[in-house]
């Protein structure tokens, strides 16, 4: 059996990985952009969040991919800002404008144990790409308290290889959008030329880390990859393209 974020916590080897983590935002390079600021000192670069993760909202979600709903919901977090600039967003204020309130490694704990005592089947982080040290920070502080549902990183696939190997072992499902395969509809689309490159490796990598998506009895899921395709007018997405890379794997 794979280790698990409740097993490193308690191992005493996510410190490492939280460590690490912080030191990737002073300059910040946790994601592709690469913006240099330095978040610990509380400068916002592309994704406008600081030291702090920033979160919209939370609570049962029962709207997302039926395989993490069942009957409790998935767990949702809503973090404010983004690390994409999609023209079509529908979190506009959330994602764009960083609409949300500044929560403390503490203040996650308690969100995450409270969506797993009201029933959720899974914490599902949506838009995490530039606040994983401070889910890292989180878990201690939530496997203390009795977190142990699988967890779930809900990005729009615009990620670091660097970053992704410190969630090793830490996420249970990845749930990456796959949305172009044409870097000049990436940089039109999401202002992100770079996009498709940097989508396949963080896919490949994803799927090493946990493999195809696995079902329990009841029709959840519990461990594995689940991407998500854009579908654009006139092939814009390069759907093709992406269906034979994921078929590949």
């Amino acid at each position: 059996m794979p280790r698990r974020y409740d097993d490193l916590v308690r191992s005493g080897d996510l410190q490492g990985r939280i460590d690490a983590a912080l030191a990737l935002l002073s300059p910040c390079r946790l994601c592709p952009r690469q913006c240099g600021v330095d978040r610990l000192a509380g400068e916002q670069g592309f994704c406008r969040t600081g030291r702090l993760a920033r979160v919209a909202s939370y609570g049962p979600h029962f709207g997302e991919e039926r395989p993490l709903v069942g009957s409790g919901g998935s767990g949702t977090i809503f973090f404010s800002g983004c690390n994409l600039g999609c023209i079509y967003c529908q979190n506009h204020d959330i994602s764009h404008a960083a609409a949300g309130d500044d929560a403390s490694p503490r203040d996650l704990a308690e969100m995450m144990v409270a969506l797993q005592a009201r029933g959720c089947h899974n914490i599902n982080f949506v838009t995490p790409t530039h606040v994983v040290p401070q889910i890292l920070e989180a878990l201690p502080h939530a496997v203390k308290a009795g977190l142990h549902v699988p967890l779930v990183y809900n990005c729009g696939g615009y990620e670091s290889i660097e970053t992704l190997l410190l969630l090793e072992d830490v996420i249970d499902i990845y749930m990456p959008d796959a949305k172009y395969s044409d870097g000049a509809v990436a940089a039109r689309c999401s202002d992100a030329p770079d996009y498709a490159d940097r989508m396949f490796e963080a896919i490949d990598e994803m799927h090493r880390q946990v493999g195809d998506l696995r079902i329990d009895a009841a029709g959840r899921a519990v461990r594995g990859l689940l991407v998500r395709h854009l579908v654009l007018p006139n092939g814009q997405a390069g759907t093709s393209a992406i269906m034979a890379f994921l078929a590949a794997l």
